[in-house]
């Protein structure tokens, strides 16, 4: 029976670290998921996002909504959208997208619909998430760039996926 693998993709992780390692941004993400499976069975991919705010250029937010609606195109693949909130210096935070990612990774792993979750992100913010997803007797892997990982998210997860090795000429478009 092949292992069952649930992707979360921390979407602006995912979009900060192909700009600043690519210096490109644009994926194709089937291509992604299918090289980040390897020979295993995809669950589901949740990718999370915040969509720009009103004071975003038009022709930057209507390209995101694009990009969004094609994801949604594809099988297997949920879109979940937080929210972006300005703070006072004027900087722009994204809300509710690591308490997503750790609620429906947590809550999957409760139903038994995976045997590994594929974390798309070097956040060390997600810690704690990889431990209790671990005591649930689950898997944990993580893939992101190597500069872009931090070391203790990767002392913790079962097996890191340096993104820097995948084949990105069939990933980018």
């Amino acid at each position: 029976m092949l292992e069952r693998v649930a992707i979360f993709i921390d979407g602006s992780n995912l979009y900060n670290g192909m700009r600043d390692n690519l210096q490109s941004t644009r994926v194709n993400l089937q291509e992604l998921i299918r090289q980040l499976l390897r020979d295993r069975r995809l669950m589901r991919t949740y990718y999370y996002n915040a969509p720009l705010t009103d004071d975003y250029d038009t022709e930057l937010r209507e390209g995101q909504h694009r990009f969004f609606d094609s994801l949604r195109r594809i099988p297997y693949v949920t879109v979940r959208l937080g929210r972006l909130h300005r703070r006072n210096d004027g900087s722009l935070v994204e809300k509710g997208i690591d308490v997503a990612i750790a609620v429906e990774s947590l809550s999957l792993a409760w139903e038994n619909a995976y045997d590994t979750a594929l974390l798309v992100s070097g956040d060390g913010d997600y810690v704690e998430l990889v431990e209790a997803i671990k005591r649930k007797g689950k898997h944990v892997e993580c893939a992101m760039f190597k500069n872009q990982s931090a070391g203790v998210l990767l002392e913790h997860v079962d097996r890191f996926h340096p993104m820097d090795e995948l084949s990105w000429s069939k990933i980018l478009f």
